[in-house]
């Protein structure tokens, strides 16, 4: 079938069957989880036969007491979170007049998604990491370090990485800010008087590390330990570095791969230089390492030569149609006038070589003697197809632009740089130029290897693996990134690249690429065919193809399991693991509070105190209008989700005890009982609040006393939706975000304006949230302009024909009005209790669905 809308799918490739996350502890019951490890441990010094190599020291690099050589990591579970295939969601904004027969969908919902949707219930545990699904593209919450564990263990993805480009924080500033909303990236150091009146440009903790650089270069070996072991034999990784520490972390990959791996070090233009009292720094740096340098892949790519320029910089003659060879003239050089038509620019090259014999050669009546780079057959073959030219008493060899009209690019790339022009935004306060991932993709992948990024920031790894048709797991702690790069990757259109396999079933065959002749004087010289060099970075381009990303899931960690009441008795929080964790949400709530987003409705807490009990993990004290009061705290568990019996447990312990007027549920994630109901409920006496933990925490080595700006806890808003029923169909309506002001003791409208963007699951099964709709209404209401350039070029195409049908594209203006609206597209209604599942998202990355049943 001739499709308007293409994506590129990896047929040929399978993944794992892991649970969605509404399955989340299903898996707990799985044969391949009861066997497995539960900790996965690794050689915090691998390489044992570096001979002379020097080793790099750090605080706590082996532990902070007695030496510790082994790295352990938990082993936890990966879910399904959303499943999105943009293919599906552009479908509602065109329509096709038909002929003959009615439109068939290529693929069904559960075949985008390599037919994991569609589990028999009595199966499905049995088949969680044994059964294998059809590849789909990965974008995971999570910190990486436990992300990258679970792949490898539970999924078994050792030695499946083809790439992995790690663009991790700098190190540059240890207290560093970082974006806290969707539609803001004007982050200030520092500045929290900016704050005042306006949605709080809020600090987090991505660069604030408790020890410096001992806390770094930690945090940096234990991620390249876990990804050395997701490498291919023949694999590479890229790291993206400053200058402050690029000479810690080249010594550390040493460490870690070896230092005969090291391929080399690349640097880039950065977009503008630091301020320096001495030299500005112009450059960021790629250090690029192999997994093992004698298997390397590597695909060589190549620049265009620039006459005067790279690559040809003494390009300076011409050779006019009639044979005449002369200079260029002093106009011609500096282009203020054209070439004369048919000239072509050739340079004299050195055709001796000191290490051949002596020969004698008459050329155009004069004998020359040297040590030629050819025979005496060669130099008359070169002298036929006038390729001699005499100077100055020898003979030179002739090279016309044309030979070879590229060269190969080296380690340095400075004709790029930081993110600049309007068609490449920078939508991300750290957003990487797409070309510098282009090119490390690009030399080291073929169509259809997979590519991995611990620290995906806006996604740009993620676009450009799918621009070029590799595939990609894309990984990052912040929710805010995550939403940046899911938004990004759901609206993007790419070229149609033509493949290799028409058929469009491998992708692994490439693109057809563009060839470029590489004429040698040594193919001239023996009359050999001349070779050609394949350009990697030019396929061609059908143009009346429109070309989307392809399904991808996205995927969290935080759902590790449900935690019961029963299992909390049982544990009395007497763990020392959870008990640090508790010790850390005080200091946090002692110095960031906690925050829905307004500077003028913070609670700041005078005092908080931890407590022994099971539900009731904590309480402080904060002052009101009518002086001060109590709040209860139940902290839900580090790699945890908090149950609704949990939550009831604390309802009635804070109840009983009849002294506070807010009981706060702090948790990473919520059972899907609790995610759906309201996020502030008053119970008589007191308020009951949900708010949800930064995800930074769960890294490792933070500060344990934050900035007081820092946006530990934020309170989630609860949705106010809206049903209008007409005929078979029905419209959701968006109507704002409800959120609870512990200050005045009141529940709080807010507009609109704080939904980044909000989407709709029009037949939702209870366990797969699949994305039908997508409004992005807190944006800049251009997110699918490119995706209506792109049906309007399909429909000014000439009518198609085929055997069955003549189809014609027509673009439902209505319908791309609506998708920065808050209602929805019609829903049918094609059975009785359908499900109706909404989700939305803030502009802080905080997330609430609520499922309808029409």
């Amino acid at each position: 079938m001739n499709k308007h809308i293409n994506s590129i799918r990896h047929n040929k490739d399978t993944r794992a069957h892991i649970p969605s996350k509404e399955e989340a502890g299903y898996e707990d019951a799985n044969e391949k989880v009861q066997s497995g490890k539960k900790v996965l441990e690794i050689p915090k010094n691998p390489v044992v036969h570096r001979g002379q190599d020097p080793e790099l020291f750090w605080l706590n690099k082996y532990g902070n007491d007695d030496r510790d050589d082994l790295l352990r990591i938990d082993i936890r579970s990966l879910y399904r979170h959303e499943h999105i295939a943009p293919e599906t969601l552009i479908k509602n904004l065109y329509k096709i007049t038909e002929t003959k027969s009615p439109q068939l969908d290529l693929f069904s919902i559960n075949e985008l998604f390599g037919n994991a949707l569609e589990k028999d219930e009595l199966e499905k545990i049995g088949e969680y990491y044994q059964h294998q699904d059809g590849w789909t593209n990965r974008l995971v919450q999570g910190d990486s370090h436990l992300v990258m564990a679970s792949l490898l263990e539970r999924e078994g993805m050792a030695g499946q990485v083809q790439t992995i480009y790690f663009d991790p924080p700098y190190g540059i500033k240890y207290g560093g800010n970082w974006q806290i909303k969707l539609n803001n990236r004007d982050v200030k150091d520092g500045n929290d008087e900016a704050l005042t009146g306006e949605p709080e440009q809020i600090k987090a903790f991505r660069d604030t590390w408790e020890l410096g650089i001992h806390s770094y270069l930690s945090y940096l070996r234990d991620r390249l330990l876990i990804a050395k072991e997701l490498l291919t034999e023949s694999g590479s990784i890229f790291m993206q570095i400053g200058d402050e520490n690029v000479h810690l972390v080249r010594s550390l990959m040493d460490e870690v791969f070896g230092s005969e791996n090291y391929i080399s070090l690349i640097n880039f233009a950065k977009t503008t230089g630091l301020n320096s009292n001495f030299l500005y720094g112009i450059c960021d740096y790629i250090i690029w390492y192999a997994k093992d340098i004698s298997k390397l892949k590597y695909r060589q790519l190549y620049s265009d030569k620039i006459i005067g320029g790279a690559g040809a910089s003494k390009y300076n003659r011409i050779e006019l149609p009639n044979g005449v060879r002369r200079s260029l003239t002093k106009e011609e050089n500096e282009e203020q006038v054209p070439l004369p038509k048919g000239a072509k620019y050739w340079v004299d090259d050195n055709l001796t070589s000191q290490g051949n014999p002596l020969l004698k050669f008459i050329y155009e009546g004069k004998e020359y003697s040297g040590t030629y780079k050819t025979n005496l057959f060669g130099l008359e073959n070169l002298a036929k197809k006038n390729r001699i030219y005499a100077a100055s008493g020898t003979l030179r060899f002739v090279r016309y632009y044309d030979d070879f009209p590229v060269y190969p690019i080296n380690s340095a790339w400075m004709d790029i740089g930081g993110i600049q022009s309007r068609v490449d935004g920078k939508v991300y306060v750290v957003q990487t130029a797409n070309e510098a991932i282009k090119r490390c993709l690009l030399m080291t992948t073929d169509p259809g290897d997979l590519v991995l990024d611990p620290t995906c920031g806006s996604g740009t790894t993620a676009f450009v693996a799918e621009q070029w048709g590799r595939r990609w797991i894309t990984i990052d702690t912040s929710r805010i990134a995550i939403n940046i790069a899911k938004q990004r990757l759901m609206t993007a259109t790419y070229p149609f690249y033509k493949l290799y396999d028409e058929t469009a079933e491998d992708i692994r065959q490439g693109f057809i690429y563009k060839t470029v002749p590489h004429i040698t004087l040594k193919s001239l010289a023996k009359d050999e065919p001349y070779a050609t060099e394949t350009l990697y970075d030019q396929p061609e381009v059908d143009k009346k193809k429109l070309r989307v990303s392809g399904p991808f899931t996205v995927e969290t960690l935080q759902n590790f399991e449900p935690v019961s009441p029963e299992e909390l008795d049982d544990e009395v929080r007497v763990n020392e693991e959870e008990g640090a964790f508790e010790e850390v949400i005080k200091q946090h709530l002692i110095s960031a509070g906690i925050k829905n987003g307004r500077k003028d409705e913070m609670v700041v807490f005078t005092r908080v105190e931890l407590l022994s009990h099971s539900f009731l993990h904590a309480e402080g004290f904060y002052q009101t209008a009518k002086g001060e009061v109590k709040a209860y705290f139940h902290i839900g568990p580090k790699f945890g989700t908090i149950s609704k019996n949990a939550v009831n447990e604390a309802v009635k312990e804070c109840r009983n005890r009849g002294d506070a007027d807010w009981l706060v549920i702090l948790g990473f994630s919520f059972e899907s009982d609790i995610s759906g109901s309201s996020q502030t409920t008053s119970v008589g006496s007191f308020e009951v609040t949900k708010a949800r933990i930064h995800d930074d925490l769960l890294q490792e080595g933070l500060k344990k006393k934050p900035a007081k700006s820092a946006a530990s806890f934020v309170t989630i808003g609860e949705p106010d939706i809206a049903i209008h029923k007409k005929g078979n169909t029905v419209s959701v309506e968006i109507q704002g975000l409800d959120i609870y002001d512990p200050i005045k003791d009141e529940v709080k409208p807010r507009n609109v304006n704080d939904i980044a963007y909000w989407m709709v699951d029009d037949d939702y099964d209870g366990s797969n949230f699949i994305v039908k709709q997508v409004y992005f209404c807190g944006g800049d209401s251009n997110e699918f302009d490119k995706w209506k350039k792109g049906l309007g070029e399909a429909s000014k195409q000439a009518t198609k024909k085929n055997a069955e049908k003549t189809l014609k594209i027509e673009i439902d203006e209505e319908a791309f009005d609506r998708l920065y609206g808050h209602i929805s597209h019609p829903i049918e209604i094609t059975k009785k209790d359908q499900k109706i599942a909404v989700r939305m998202i803030s502009q802080f990355g905080e997330e609430s669905t609520k499922v309808i049943t029409v």
